[in-house]
């Protein structure tokens, strides 16, 4: 059994000096669970996934105890000449040293101001002790480790050693496929047995598995497989928030793909086809496993006796859950509220925003806050979206629906409870009496801003005294796209009229710069990315009374105008910091945001 590494009383001291949220509680637990792991782990893992430590704070700690340098890296940034260095060095390795190199993503980054004869590499995590045996292994005698962070790699990576998908390779082969699959130029029902015969073509299932490859490493969030007349099936993936047609495939007809997606996902009948199913799909890839919620709806076809069905993919990649607010868009006045807000002892905080908007992104990132050993956390989701280390997630089946668990929940002993969405007025109900029985709450809803949620919940029949006192906070959200910073150019001739249209000031325009998406190789159509808008709406003593005042109608314009009255932005107010920010677009603030 290999020895697990002796962690010094030293370190741990070092550790608790640096940063106080280094306790010496949560240090002692963490030595626990090393010397009681099965197999050896680091100080470093136990942090971050057992104990809900930031990955990027727990390194920058043990970095400057160890004095490994930060360096701070932008894919953007990267030159022709600088990606060709790169990929030089890798080239000079054989083939399983390169796969190491790549595994422990240790990355050639230049060579030593001071001397010359040192080269420099960065790597997401210097205290791996691989390290040294694979310099040795390449011949690299003088060398330094900097710490750079994991999703910066990971970018970087991706831009000088993109990883091979195996299963595109088989693509080509179409034409020698196709036979089996389309005997007839009409169009004309298909038999299960010819459907068994093309489930089992290595065409069609590579495509598939191709395509959920290639729509992780793309960033996309949803995949959408669409049946056309014509024997045609369109792979849209959607990245940055706009679908992308990624692949036509033609000549096979629908119904054969349809069945292969059927086929390798779980909990789908192959032969069902006139009813809506859910599935899932788990995959690893890239040395991560990556789950899929498959959503297959029949939908209806001009061809006389043909079943299409459409299917969308939404794609759940742990690794972009965000646990920095920082890095949510937050503003200062917004930001400072939201955090005042999930810091109180009980109450609730709702979010609220289209399908897509970053709901469910801000809310892991919200719990990741106030998570600590000593809390219990529940959360009730269906389907459930993200793992959140540090909470327990019921899971919802046949015989616990959402409901039950919903009633369940309270003796369950929580301290901060996460709802998924408030669906109706039941879960409504049940969630506000948590909210006002000691137990700080998270949920999300769909309405167009802010104010809305609290004449939505009225309407549901939710007593006004429970909205009033429950309710800390209300947050609306929306993500826009972000500017590619390779490539966007100032707008020269300005048509003022458009950002007067949008609610700019005189002054703003005369003083900022509006820029203009160009497109590039680093990006898509000009941006890169996107951001979030929030619109905070605080519980103020005033917003109470409003609340408790209505009889009939609850006058939402008085909310919103005495929120505004206390420092409250709208989301077109935030889109419009964006712009002058140079972070987006005029387009983008129209498309996303309205008055």
């Amino acid at each position: 059994m290999t020895p697990r590494p002796q962690i010094s009383a030293a370190l741990l001291e070092k550790l608790s000096q640096l940063d106080s949220s280094f306790s010496r509680d949560k240090l002692i637990k963490a030595v626990h669970i090393l010397e009681t792991s099965q197999s050896p782990r680091t100080l470093a893992d136990v942090l971050i996934h057992d104990l809900a430590f930031e990955r990027h704070h727990v390194f920058q700690s043990l970095c400057r105890i160890y004095a490994f340098r930060e360096i701070r890296l932008s894919s953007a940034s990267l030159t022709d000449g600088w990606i060709e260095f790169m990929q030089n060095f890798y080239k000079s390795l054989e083939p399983r040293l390169r796969e190491e190199f790549l595994n422990h993503k240790i990355v050639p980054f230049g060579r030593s101001e001071k001397s010359r004869d040192v080269r420099i590499f960065i790597c997401p995590d210097p205290l791996d002790r691989e390290i040294e045996k694979l310099m040795q292994q390449a011949g690299v005698k003088k060398y330094e480790i900097a710490y750079a962070r994991l999703e910066d790699v990971n970018d970087m990576l991706l831009r000088i050693a993109p990883a091979e998908n195996e299963f595109l390779k088989f693509v080509q082969e179409v034409t020698s496929e196709v036979a089996i699959i389309d005997t007839d130029e009409e169009e004309t029902s298909v038999d299960e047995d010819e459907l068994t015969t093309a489930v089992n073509q290595s065409l069609l299932v590579n495509l598939f598995e191709g395509c959920l490859i290639e729509a992780v490493r793309k960033g996309a969030s949803d995949i959408h497989i669409i049946p056309k007349e014509g024997n045609v099936t369109e792979i849209y993936l959607r990245v940055d928030g706009r679908l992308n047609l990624w692949h036509r495939q033609e000549s096979v007809k629908p119904e054969a793909f349809l069945s292969v997606v059927k086929d390798r996902s779980k909990n789908v009948d192959r032969f069902e086809w006139e009813m809506a199913q859910d599935g899932f799909i788990q995959r690893e890839i890239d040395q991560y496993l990556i789950r899929f919620r498959v959503s297959i709806l029949p939908i209806v076809s001009s061809a006389l006796g043909r079943k299409y069905e459409s299917v969308v993919i939404r794609v759940l990649d742990d690794r972009k859950v965000i646990t920095d607010l920082g890095k949510l868009g937050f503003d200062g006045y917004a930001r400072s509220e939201f955090v005042k807000a999930i810091h109180k002892p009980q109450g609730m905080i709702i979010l609220t925003g289209p399908t897509g908007s970053g709901k469910s992104t801000t809310l892991v990132a919200a719990l990741a806050q106030v998570m600590t050993p000593e809390l219990n956390i529940l959360t009730v989701e269906d389907p459930v979206e993200y793992n959140i280390r540090g909470a327990r997630q019921l899971k919802i089946n046949t015989k616990m629906n959402f409901d039950q668990a919903m009633r369940s929940i309270l003796r369950h002993d929580p301290d901060i409870v996460m709802v998924g969405e408030i669906r109706d007025a039941k879960t409504a109900e049940i969630a506000i009496k948590m909210a006002n029985t000691g137990h700080l709450t998270f949920s999300t809803l769909h309405t167009n801003d802010a104010s809305s949620v609290v004449s939505r919940l009225f309407k549901m029949g939710i007593e006004p005294f429970l909205i009033a006192y429950a309710i800390n906070l209300v947050v609306a959200q929306r993500l826009m796209r972000t500017l590619c910073k390779s490539c966007r150019q100032p707008i020269n001739n300005l048509d003022r009229s458009i950002p007067l249209t949008l609610g700019f000031k005189e002054e703003e325009i005369n003083s900022g710069t509006f820029y203009r998406a160009v497109g590039c190789g680093k990006c898509r159509n000009g941006y890169a990315g996107r951001v979030g808008i929030h619109e905070v709406l605080p519980f103020t003593n005033e917003i109470r009374h409003i609340i408790l005042d209505a009889s009939k109608e609850l006058d939402e314009d008085a909310i919103k105008n005495s929120a505004m009255r206390n420092g409250m932005t709208t989301l077109r107010h935030a889109a419009r910091m964006r712009v002058l920010e140079g972070v987006t677009t005029l387009e983008e603030v129209a498309a996303v945001t309205t008055e």
